[in-house]
């Protein structure tokens, strides 16, 4: 496993995404997760499912201290009462006194920023949370959140299709960690002819190929997501081999600025 070194933080660059795993499938793929070696792990209020995560690392026996654990604050949350009071929730469902790192789900342009981010720090000084971070927050918006708060993280949509260079160069300059979401541009990388050429001359997936691209960026990590075991098995198996420049390249060249998760309402993006 690789890990990051984030403001003198370790964090294991490749993680377990939870978006819209619920009930069983949840708590039985945290468990699996955690036996295969994963030590990051990825939820939030919004995804209803902080309840069956926390079931499923009190089931996987690894120890509290062992996991990297984020949750997100809902935008509807970002008032400093509701801060307050729904990160505690969170840390009941969850069952645990801490979480790692709590993020910013999205921009809420309705409530000031300083007023969410001074709440965290509160829960920050109390140990309720480690660190403070972003989510979807576009450069400008995580210098603005920088102004207020030791930013540590922006998790966004990052795949090969939808490069990121504005906020990775960011991220060194500030030294925070850029999370990718949808990192296998929901499934669409699996059919990717070059990817696929890339993976055959390692003997590894498309999929494979993708995450280990992840991994050889600095202050980057990546979160998917899998409801297959199959899959988070394989998903973890990127360790044993190393792409060239070349091949680094040519997944580079692939972007499109493709945007999978662009709701009306979120933030304009900078390019």
């Amino acid at each position: 496993m690789k890990h990051l070194s984030i403001q003198g933080t370790r964090v294991p660059a490749l993680g377990f995404g939870t978006w819209d795993l619920r009930g069983d499938e949840c708590i039985e793929g945290i468990e699996h997760a955690l036996s295969l070696g994963y030590r990051h792990i990825d939820t939030a209020q919004s995804y209803d499912n902080e309840g069956e995560v926390g079931k499923g690392m009190a089931r996987s026996g690894v120890a509290r201290n062992d996991i990297f654990l984020t949750t997100k604050v809902r935008p509807r949350n970002f008032r400093r009462d509701d801060v307050l009071s729904s990160t505690h929730e969170s840390l009941k469902k969850l069952g645990t006194d801490y979480v790692d790192l709590m993020l910013m789900h999205w921009p809420n342009p309705d409530i000031p920023l300083e007023e969410t981010l001074s709440a965290l720090l509160e829960l920050q000084k109390e140990g309720a949370i480690r660190h403070i971070g972003v989510s979807n927050f576009p450069p400008s918006m995580v210098a603005e959140a920088q102004q207020s708060a030791t930013i540590f993280c922006d998790q966004v949509e990052y795949h090969p299709y939808l490069a990121q260079p504005k906020l990775i160069t960011q991220a060194e300059e500030l030294e925070y960690m850029l999370t990718a979401y949808c990192p296998i541009a929901q499934g669409r990388v699996t059919d990717d002819p070059i990817l696929k050429a890339i993976g055959e001359r390692n003997g590894k997936s498309a999929v494979q190929v993708t995450l280990r691209w992840f991994m050889q960026h600095d202050n980057v990590s990546a979160i998917p997501k899998s409801a297959s075991a199959k899959n988070r098995q394989n998903n973890f198996d990127i360790f044993d081999f190393e792409l060239s420049g070349e091949e680094m390249q040519a997944i580079h060249d692939l972007n499109e600025e493709k945007r999978l998760v662009d709701p009306d309402d979120g933030p304009a993006w900078e390019r």
